[in-house]
């Protein structure tokens, strides 16, 4: 049975989502959500206030290992970065760019494959050093060189997120499943979906507009010409790196099959990994200075992490109250699911099947993720997935996964100008125009991964 509390709690939801409609943050409304939510249960002023800091240590304990994993992650990128490692680990790929059909999947599928290392926003700084100055010599237009950093890193490398497994982790644990592999798991067919039919959409149809009017898509960049490719000399110790980093990944890769390490543990040995490479770099590229460099790559590294994840806390924060493990933690014992009993309620008053609760899944995930951030609405989407799931007897990892891809390809920066400022910067493109020509190819993925998800639900 709802109370006055559920609606209290519906409607501050709806609130949240109408702000980031609005492309509002929405860090003070759930803040005061979980204000008006602690007074509303307890009656307390007091609690109340003590509801807020509870709900935020919760939310944090619950992210922490994903912050620490990104944290140590993008540290390891500083320091191949500084060493030089990664630009010789890119330089093969470069090298087979001989015309601008090859570049846009070569230069796609790097921006791919270092987004699911180090995350995209490292990636695009990497990739448009190296890499896109040669696509650009190539033929590639710059518009087309944006569209696939843009879609394969920010779309198919950040809403998958194998390797790191923010994302899925966030999705997993807001809908109450045990780790991030049980997202992963029953929603790779829907992430190889998403990007297979996205990607070969856009491919299409920049192919289309290059025989038509090649001249007109080169007059779309708006930055300086490109220079030759930089040719830097690196050091003996460089290349060894070079090598040893793809190996030593190569090697986790196959310790995770090998031992069947899921969730926790494969992250535990991916930081683990990524903490020792840096620190090992760090020695061998400034001595006896690494003790300041590595303190260095570690501030760096960890206000990266915190940056894109304090928001996100306060968000997961409100929408946590919404599960009932989190509730009864915060609120108490008394405590139920807020989420969970307003879909049960919605589902036994209202005839809900797998098509509509898919298609809100990911209408939720893009209207929340209009306002830019992409693990924003995975707190929601998840929480969803979680109470809609078992309210109609579908798979709540494949809801999960729907609610993610929607959330983090619109919010991460695919279709909305906002979010598509570093690569259209790196590239020099215009954000709208680039949101532009996303738009359909993203669109044409969505309604793919629609259908495949309500088919495997």
């Amino acid at each position: 049975m709802l109370t006055g509390v559920h609606w209290l709690f519906l409607a501050i939801v709806v609130i949240v989502i109408v702000t980031m409609g609005l492309r509002r943050d929405t860090v003070l409304p759930c803040a005061l959500g979980i204000f008006v939510i602690g007074y509303a249960f307890t009656g307390s002023l007091v609690k109340a206030i003590q509801v807020m800091y509870n709900a935020l240590m919760a939310a944090g304990s619950e992210f922490l290992g994903i912050i620490v994993i990104i944290s140590l992650v993008v540290a390891m990128s500083k320091a191949l970065t500084d060493n030089g490692a990664i630009f010789i680990i890119m330089r093969p790929a470069a090298k087979i760019m001989v015309n601008a059909d090859v570049s846009f999947w070569v230069l796609g599928i790097m921006m791919m494959i270092i987004s699911w290392l180090v995350w995209p926003s490292p990636a695009v700084a990497l990739i448009g050093a190296i890499m896109l100055p040669i696509a650009l010599k190539a033929g590639l237009p710059a518009i087309g060189a944006a569209m696939s950093m843009n879609l394969f890193g920010h779309g198919i490398g950040l809403s998958s997120d194998w390797i790191i497994q923010g994302a899925p982790a966030i999705s997993a644990r807001s809908a109450g499943l045990e780790s991030a592999s049980d997202v992963i798991s029953a929603g790779w067919p829907l992430f190889v979906t998403m990007g297979v039919v996205t990607t070969v959409t856009a491919y299409i149809m920049l192919k289309r507009d290059m025989q038509r009017d090649i001249q007109g898509l080169h007059a779309l960049h708006i930055g300086k010409e490109p220079d030759k490719a930089e040719r830097k000399n690196f050091s003996s110790f460089a290349y060894i790196v070079a090598i040893v980093v793809p190996l030593a990944f190569v090697v986790d890769v196959w310790a995770m099959l090998t031992y069947e390490l899921k969730g926790g543990d494969a992250t535990a040995l991916i930081g683990g990994t990524a903490l020792l490479i840096m620190c090992l770099v760090a020695i061998g590229q400034h001595g006896l200075n690494s003790l300041e460099v590595v303190t260095d790559y570690v501030r760096d590294g960890f206000m990266f992490g915190i940056k894109i994840f304090a928001p996100v806390i306060v968000i997961g924060a409100f929408f946590f109250l919404g599960a009932e493990g989190t509730a009864k933690a915060v609120l108490g014992e008394t405590a139920t699911g807020f989420m969970t009993d307003i879909a049960e309620a919605l589902a036994n008053s209202i005839p809900l099947g797998k098509i509509p609760v898919a298609f809100m899944e990911m209408a939720v995930g893009i209207i929340v993720g209009m306002d830019g951030s992409g693990f924003a609405p995975l707190p929601l989407t998840g929480s969803l997935a979680g109470s809609f799931g078992a309210a109609i007897n579908a798979d709540v990892g494949v809801l999960a996964a729907l609610g993610q891809i929607a959330g983090v390809w619109t919010g991460g920066g695919t279709i909305i100008p906002w979010g598509l400022i570093p690569v259209a910067a790196i590239v020099g493109v215009e954000p709208l125009e680039l949101a532009r020509r996303n738009f359909i190819p993203v669109i044409v993925g969505f309604l793919a991964t629609l259908i495949v998800g309500v088919l495997i639900m």
